[in-house]
């Protein structure tokens, strides 16, 4: 007993100096080259709550990045998140640069243990290219053109729709994008399916958004644990749904947007009545040449994708340790790149105003420029961009033919997503342009 006693604090000795060395190892790590600034916080924790904590909608940039950005004096520095190392930009320069290098697609150890190491969103870059081209041919501009418009066109027009007696009906935006494009998609990559499996597919989608980046252990009960339950199903659709995952939060922002400037709304009116003028009595859908022509639409489509654009759009990891901005991005570290570019005062003029005026007279339907990275940007640029455009846009041209009005309730927030706290709901009166 006596010999315990005398073994025992140099074995406490021994682990509180193992442990300390390790953390010094973790808050220190090694580089052959120059890391950013930055602090790794402690091990697993590190500073993720605080880059989780929802900040106002109106304040574009988080607080966590104002913080470290002043205090490093850097657009770009190092941390910890969801137990991963990280490197955060916001140097657009360096997100470029990175966006075009030879890396792996950016994903944290929550989605490799979501979707398993073999999933298709996670493969290397040959299998990624050749799923892009598969999905591009589903969600691209001649598939739309020629049929999903149509789709688009008729489930959306469904949540307008209200008995004769009604006058007025309401519903949540960000819900019913949800549930349309789930709808449209499995229909056409799966076929018919019970609404019961659709809506928990839906479900799926739900916790996918929620779980993107967090500590995602699977627990019964849980989001993560439904999403896990479904991963099979998932599967078959994943590369189309993924990209289309945040598509319901910018549709509900877009309406928000307008809902708060009356202007804005009123010019969306005449546009869209115009174009049921023009239909005459032919009013079955829409054709993309009607889709294209939307001219104030598209500035305002262009316009919210710009203003909700403040959440990481350039994602990887490289194989090697890559050098830009005078930094090393280790092998193997998460390179997070965020376009704060979007809010320059020496590219835009007034960047925290919403102002979809500000895009006439220029190219509306490129998703991809010098200074606009909404899809992201390089080999992971985002395959259904166009895709996105045209729910939002339909939408919106149903939602133009009525009287409507926004929950005072509705709020939004940021995260590394937008949130709806008490959700997006809209309410219509049945009192259309074109009433008879």
């Amino acid at each position: 007993m006596l010999e315990f006693y005398g073994i025992f604090p140099v074995v406490f000795s021994l682990i509180v100096l193992q442990l300390c060395h390790s953390i010094y190892r973790w808050r220190n790590p090694k580089c052959k080259g120059r890391l950013p600034p930055g602090s790794m916080g402690f091990p697993i924790i590190a500073e993720t709550f605080e880059f989780m904590t929802p900040y106002d909608f109106s304040s574009v940039v988080s607080p966590y990045l104002k913080k470290r950005i002043s205090r490093y004096n850097s657009k770009v520095f190092r941390t910890s998140l969801f137990g991963a190392k990280v490197i955060i930009s916001t140097d657009h320069e360096v997100n470029m640069e990175m966006a075009k290098s030879s890396t792996q697609l950016g994903a944290t150890e929550s989605l490799r243990r979501l979707f398993g190491e073999n999933s298709d969103f996670l493969q290397r870059k040959e299998i990624h290219k050749y799923v892009r081209n598969l999905t591009s041919r589903f969600v691209g501009p001649e598939n739309l053109k020629t049929n999903l418009i149509q789709d688009i066109y008729v489930l959306s027009r469904n949540y307008f729709e209200m008995d004769d007696k009604a006058i007025s009906s309401s519903f949540d935006i960000k819900e019913a994008a949800t549930k349309m494009v789930v709808d449209l998609i499995v229909k056409k990559v799966i076929g018919e399916m019970e609404s019961e499996a659709v809506r928990e597919l839906g479900l799926c989608w739900t916790a996918f958004r929620t779980n993107w980046f967090s500590f995602s252990y699977s627990v019964l009960g849980t989001t993560v644990y439904r999403f896990v339950k479904m991963v099979r199903l998932w599967t078959l659709i994943e590369p189309s749904i993924l990209s289309q995952e945040t598509t319901p939060g910018i549709l509900a922002a877009t309406v928000k947007l307008v809902a708060d400037h009356p202007d804005v709304m009123e010019e969306l009116k005449r546009e869209h009545d115009a174009v049921i003028e023009n239909q005459g009595d032919n009013q079955a859908g829409l054709t993309w040449e009607e889709y294209k022509s939307m001219t104030f639409t598209h500035m305002v489509i262009k316009e919210t994708l710009r203003f909700t654009s403040a959440q990481p759009t350039v994602h990887r990891i490289p194989t090697e340790d890559a050098q830009v901005g005078g930094y090393t991005v280790p092998a193997g570290w998460l390179f997070f790149g965020i376009p704060l570019v979007h809010f320059d005062e020496e590219k835009y003029e007034d960047p925290l105003k919403f102002n979809p005026w500000r895009w006439k007279g220029k190219d509306l339907h490129g998703t991809l420029s010098k200074d606009y990275i909404p899809f992201g940007a390089g080999a992971t640029l985002c395959v259904g961009s166009e895709f996105a455009k045209c729910i939002i846009a339909v939408f919106l041209h149903h939602l133009s033919r009525f009287r409507w009005s926004l929950d005072p309730k509705t709020r939004v927030l940021r995260r590394y997503m937008l949130m709806f706290p008490a959700g997006c709901r809209v309410e219509i009166a049945k009192e259309l342009s074109d009433q008879s």
